[in-house]
């Protein structure tokens, strides 16, 4: 009898180390005062990119996509001594909730939150990227990693969240004209795996992540 994809999931969560309290705090709180909860990454995805983080030990980590702040807490953790963590998000609204998290983690100084559009950002930021994680508009997907492949060191990560886009990605989904992002989305998977700068493994976790090695 073959378990269910439930029944392996529930194992897994079973089997992986708890979030930090701080953590938990924040989800319960973004459950109760948000209009999309599901955005979170959650404990099993944020453990899993704590534990790169840590794998890595990175200097330089950008995100695109703050939401509420949990995942660039759990990359936060992994950080090297000297290391810092730019976060871009588009709604002011999450501004002062995860100007308050950073400060409570006491990462004030080491994690930096950018208000605005991220493709205006993005150019602003002097550094050389060991560690990025998209996961901001699916539609620009592939502007965002344009943007950064330069910035990111030989030999370094750049992460995609959502590939699988509720599994519309796969190309046996029939899509409409009206599924924007999940056009983009597959698009934009079928070009990263073309794209001879990088090596790529695609993972299906949750949504899907897309792990890509910089040459």
């Amino acid at each position: 009898m073959t378990p269910s994809e439930a029944e392996i999931q529930h194992y897994a969560d079973a089997h992986t180390s708890p979030e930090p309290p701080l953590l938990s705090r924040l989800v319960r709180e973004t459950h109760l005062q948000t209009l999309m909860p599901r955005m979170l990454s959650g404990n099993y995805q944020g453990r899993l990119l704590s534990m790169l983080s840590h794998m890595l030990r990175p200097r330089r980590v950008l995100e695109l996509g703050t939401f509420t702040g949990y995942s660039a807490l759990c990359m936060a953790e992994g950080l090297a001594d000297d290391g810092e963590l730019h976060t871009v998000e588009q709604n002011p609204e999450l501004e002062s909730r995860v100007r308050r998290y950073v400060q409570e983690a006491g990462l004030t100084g080491r994690v930096h939150l950018h208000i605005g559009d991220a493709e205006q950002i993005i150019p602003t930021l002097p550094e050389t990227w060991d560690l990025v994680f998209i996961d901001a508009d699916k539609i620009r997907n592939q502007v965002y990693y344009e943007l950064v492949l330069p910035r990111v060191r030989p030999g370094g990560f750049i992460l995609i969240d959502n590939v699988l886009w509720s599994g519309k990605a796969l190309p046996s989904y029939p899509l409409k004209p009206a599924d924007k992002d999940a056009h983009a989305v597959r698009a934009f998977n079928d070009f990263v795996q073309q794209d001879a700068r990088v090596e790529n493994v695609f993972v299906p976790l949750r949504d899907g992540i897309f792990f890509v090695r910089k040459r």
